[in-house]
């Protein structure tokens, strides 16, 4: 890569010589310019043109550019001069001057020359590419001792810290107990913070803080030289108190000295940034580092992320020509009240304080009366805090403490929200503390612009790292009345992530007339559960901008989050501007977008070089159903309703949906511990389990809760004090993923959410289930059936799915249509009461013998399976017509069927993708109703019996693995699909060869059928590490010749299916 960015780099300076005939330094630098930005960046450096460097003489100098580390130090310079100039003498004037010597290159295009350590290192022509190469690689690959020792003291930190803190907590404890002094402080400073931060702090949280406030003392003291900070501070002094009760002098001393090298390397690393804006960063990425090795789930409950200033700037410019456009006045003129609800290290704030750089009255009433900020963790508000008051110093030269900086949780900071002035009531009663006092004076205030970038983290990513993003009882009630009741959401939880939760706090929070600018999660704008979002602020604004930005890796998997995502990470953003005026209640709805396949680099000079006003936005129409994006003309409408929410829940008098009852997949949240290939190992992993759970009830303290894994329902179960015994008739057949069959132990309690699966199976009862894709899915879309219970994530993690039922079971186990009678109904009115019936393509069995599972049950006798004695495979697959048509009556199980084959139908698939993602399927009618419920009869029994079907003849090659043998070990499972060669590695021994290239096209969400059962058959590390210590007993080699046998039959299956789905596309639709 490095020999080709030097290539490159020729050729464009020998393009620029024959374009404009001379080589001065103004025409060629840029691709000297352009060949070290390329290489910082696959070093993960930055290249910054002109930026500021303190030399030791006292002066500012500005060289041609700079290299920095992601912590803003100078891994080198870079000074370009002309071709005439004589540039030993320029080395020498600028090295008089007090250009840096430590790593710097100076070039004229004809010559460069690498000074280091105050010493010539290298010099060569700059034609020849060898040279070139090698002083480049010299130059990049100089390490500053102060990094060296940076990298070298976090690698301490990591392993020194929890000694540290150990000690830290065991003095804070000996304080609790018998501090007199400290107790008192203690709860003064408890009724503050459940006040003003949030009501269910407890003393865990206390102590939290205070060893925050204790452990990163030394480093903000040194960053902007501010050691008073801690002191002046007004939460710092309550901390101050604190910490003075119990952790002085040589206590502190000797706890903290072991730390003392990673604070002497960020001592060293500030002393080399003069520049005001890459202190502010370098303080950023200190304390993002911090969090990550103090306290790794809380930076994830936080989402910690610092948003770059490319963005920040646009939005202000952005939010400062909205103002001015709609209310004639901009955001540094009086009365216009600014807030950022979420500030975490204060950058908009900062950003604002240098936008109105040259306005110095304006600016000094601003900072003192308008401008106002939100943090609720206390690293992050002390970072916030000298940050702007350091900006605020730099921009004027003088220094003035910050006054409306809050240590308060946003979104508990409701009282009064919805008054139309925009005005809060006094919430915090006659509590006198400076914070209390911030918090009931921003509350007085009229906000004008909220701005900012709210938290993007959704949810917890366990349970059992306790680090859930809590309820805020009065934002989610508002979000349910406004959002939820307005939309068609499933999974209603994802509305109140937390940018919706700051969405609609600044809805409710703004002045009549006012303004939202954040930067958030992008799934508003498509998602089809913010359906109801989109339709409530298209009524309570009066006009919307939206920039989308992409980068959702999830949605797109050719994307990379590092590349292409302004963030760095895998959920997609966007900026939105929203303008409420007086009045107006229906908005005028503004779109743009970014190249999805646009590097974040690229975004981030877009924003940096376009104001909002300067983008051509497309003015959207919103449809029916609340789409801004990928609106569809098609006969959607007119088509019958697979299943919907009011016919489920009773609420439709006329049943207009062909399916009553429907359910997401199973969604155990253990998998690991509730399923398995294994019925005898599943049985011992929950009988582990609920000898645990039954501990933990008794005794909520036992030291073996740790060792199974909670969620929220289990743990209100434990609470309700639900008694567990093991039953073996809870063991399944379950479809976990396509065509890997397994056991679920399908309880109630020990799976997360069955949803209303129960109500599908009933003890002895008999079903067959269609699954499919779930609104929202992002892989291919995936149609299955079976004859028990789903999961919810069966084709693709990333997706749920959706589950309608043959059948469906009463309270006390009546079996029950789940097909309506309007179904019924409708599909004769269309097609007659009788339909012409042809012979079935292969034998079905209408009661078919039991056939035995694993644990000796017996199969569904209704399931669709194949017997033994009738193979799949023995009549034409492509379903043509043969012998004699007859007449029949269409019935429920002909609509099962057809719905079936309908849904596999690539026409359909690819006609109404869109709005399947949006919305549960609608069934067409087709002109030959008998031959379509034919297909999906025939594709079901395929896809049932997929165990008994006559399997493909593919050619087994065993070739002797010696080694192995040798050392008295089995085969290295291998478990690879060759597509291009038909075949399919199992392990060091053997493969099979002859699988038709048609196999591989019969896909499941995201992998073909044959690479779901090799996916699922490999030998795995378990997650869990109670089940990786006890259970972890899975070999490939135990079931080696069961996966043949399945390859084998699923490659009938999968050529079947294609044959079928092939045919379908030739078929007439009307």
């Amino acid at each position: 890569m490095s020999h080709q960015l030097v290539q490159q780099f020729l050729n464009d300076l020998d393009r620029l010589r024959k374009l404009s005939g001379s080589l001065n330094e103004q025409t060629v630098r840029e691709a000297f310019k352009d060949l070290l930005k390329a290489w910082a960046r696959q070093e993960n450096l930055l290249f910054v043109a002109e930026l500021e460097y303190a030399t030791s003489q006292k002066t500012k100098v500005y060289p041609d550019g700079t290299i920095l580390h992601d912590l803003r130090v100078p891994l080198g310079f870079w000074e370009s001069k002309d071709t005439k100039d004589d540039l030993d003498e320029e080395i020498r004037k600028k090295s008089a001057r007090g250009y840096p010597r430590d790593n710097i290159i100076y070039e004229n295009t004809d010559t460069a020359v690498l000074i280091q350590n105050g010493q010539e290192a290298f010099r060569c022509a700059m034609a020849d590419t060898d040279a070139l190469l090698k002083l480049l690689n010299l130059f990049f690959g100089w390490e500053r001792p102060e990094i060296a020792e940076f990298r070298k003291a976090v690698n301490q930190f990591k392993a020194d810290l929890p000694h540290v803190l150990d000690a830290l907590r065991e003095k804070i404890n000996d304080a609790y107990d018998g501090n007199a002094a400290f107790q008192a402080e203690a709860r003064r400073f408890l009724n503050h913070v459940k006040e003003t931060v949030n009501p269910t702090l407890g003393e865990a949280d206390v102590r939290e803080m205070l060893i925050q406030h204790v452990l990163t003392e030394e480093i903000f003291a040194h960053v902007f030289n501010e050691s008073d900070f801690h002191r002046e501070n007004n939460i710092a002094r309550e901390l101050y108190k604190l910490e003075g009760a119990f952790f002085t002098g040589a206590v502190k001393k000797e706890t903290l000295k072991t730390l003392e090298p990673y604070y002497a390397a960020i001592r060293a690393n500030a002393a080399q940034i003069s520049n005001h804006q890459e202190k502010q960063t370098f303080l950023k990425l200190i304390y993002e580092n911090f969090y990550k090795i103090y306290d790794k789930k809380k930076a994830d409950t936080l989402g910690v992320v610092y948003t770059p200033n490319e963005i920040v700037r646009f939005m202000i410019e952005g939010a400062d020509w909205l103002t001015e456009k709609h209310f004639g006045k901009k955001l540094i003129d009086g009365d216009v009240e600014i807030l950022d609800p979420a500030t975490g290290t204060g950058t908009f704030i900062c950003e604002l304080i240098e936008y109105f750089r040259g306005q110095p009255e304006k600016l000094a009433h601003k900072y003192r009366n308008e401008l106002h900020a939100n943090e609720v963790a206390i690293l992050p508000y002390y970072v916030a805090n000298l940050n702007i008051e350091a900006t605020y110093a730099a921009v004027t030269g003088q220094f003035a403490e910050f006054p409306s900086l809050c240590f308060v949780d946003t979104l508990d900071n409701v009282e009064g929200l919805g008054i139309r002035a925009g005005q809060q009531m006094d919430l915090l009663g006659g509590l006198s503390d400076e914070n209390i006092e911030r918090v009931k004076r921003q509350n007085r205030r009229k906000i004008s612009v909220v701005i900012g970038n709210p938290p993007y983290n959704p949810r917890q990513e366990y349970y059992n790292q306790g680090n859930a993003n809590r309820a805020y009882n009065r934002i989610d009630q508002t979000i349910k009345d406004t959002y939820i009741r307005l939309g068609t959401a499933q999974n209603k939880n994802t509305v109140y992530d937390m940018y919706t939760r700051f969405f609609r706090w600044a809805s409710d929070r703004l002045h009549d007339d006012g303004i939202i600018a954040f930067i958030t999660n992008r799934n508003f704008i498509s998602k089809a559960a913010f359906d109801g979002f989109r339709k409530s602020v298209a009524t309570e604004f009066a006009e919307i901008w939206v920039l989308d930005l992409g980068g959702d890796v999830r949605d797109d998997p050719r994307l990379s989050g590092t590349k292409h995502n302004v963030f760095g990470i895998q959920t997609g953003v966007a900026i939105s501007f929203l303008v409420k005026k007086r009045g107006k209640r229906s908005a005028v709805i503004r779109y743009a977008n970014r190249p999805e396949m646009e590097t974040a680099d690229a975004k981030l000079a877009f924003l940096a070089g376009k104001k909002l006003h300067d983008i051509p936005f497309q003015t959207i129409v919103p449809s029916k159903t609340a789409d801004w994006v990928d609106i569809v003309d098609n006969d959607w409408e007119q088509l019958l309703p697979l299943c919907s929410k009011e016919v489920k829940a009773g609420k439709s008098r006329n049943s207009n949906a062909i399916f009553r009852l429907f359910s997401l997949g199973n969604a155990s949240h253990r998998d690991e511990w509730v399923y398995d290939t294994s019925r005898d190992q599943l049985e011992q992993k929950v009988r582990y389990l609920i000898q645990v759970y039954e501990e933990c009830r008794i005794d909520p303290t036992s030291p073996a809760r740790e060792s199974i894994r909670w969620d929220r329902e289990l743990e209100k179960y434990r609470k309700a004090g639900i008694r567990k015994n093991f039953d073996p008739s809870l063991i399944v057949r379950a479809a976990y993923r396509p065509f890997t069959p397994i056991f679920l132990y399908f309880d109630r309690h020990l799976n997360g959410m069955t949803y209303q699966l129960p109500d599908m199976f009933s003890e002895k009862g008999i079903n067959r289930v269609i699954s499919f894709s779930s609104i929202g899915y992002r892989a291919d879309y995936c149609v299955s059936s079976w004859n028990g219970p789903v999961d919810l994530h069966y084709g693709a993690a990333a997706d749920g799915y959706q589950v309608v039922s043959r059948y469906r079971y009463t309270e006390d186990g009546e079996r029950v249509d789940n097909i309506t009678d309007w179904a019924l109904k409708r599909f004769r009115e269309a097609y007659g009461k009788d339909v012409m019936s042809r012979p079935a393509i292969s034998p079905l069995a209408g009661e078919m013998s039991a056939q035995q599972t694993e644990g000796g049950e017996a199969a569904d006798t209704e399931s669709g399976a194949i017997p033994p004695s009738a193979p799949v495979g023995a009549s034409p697959p492509q379903g043509g017509r043969s012998g004699s048509a007859r007449s029949a009556a269409l019935s429920k199980d002909d609509i099962f069927h057809y719905v079936y084959g309908v849904l596999h139908d690539p026409v359909y698939r690819e006609k109404y993708a869109i709005n399947l993602k949006r919305e549960f399927p609608r069934i067409p009618f087709y002109p030959d109703f008998r031959q379509w419920a034919e297909w999906g009869e025939r594709l079901m029994a395929l896809h049932i019996g997929y165990e008994t079907v006559e399997p493909w003849p593919l050619e087994r090659i065993d070739e002797p693995d010696e080694k192995a043998r040798d050392a008295g070990v089995a085969p290295k499972t291998m478990l690879r699909s060759d597509r291009d060669n038909g075949t399919i590695r199992l392990d060091s021994e053997t493969q099979l060869t002859g699988i038709p290239p048609e196999v591989w096209t019969y896909r499941l969400g995201n992998r073909s059928a044959l690479d779901w059962i090799l996916d699922q058959y490999k030998e795995k590390t378990p997650r869990d590490p109670t089940i990786r210590e006890k259970f972890n007993t899975y070999r490939f080699a135990d079931y080696k010749e069961h996966v043949i046998d399945l390859l084998a039959r699923v490659t009938r299956v999968s050529v079947e299916t294609v044959a079928i789905t092939e045919a379908m596309k030739k078929a007439k639709r009307g």
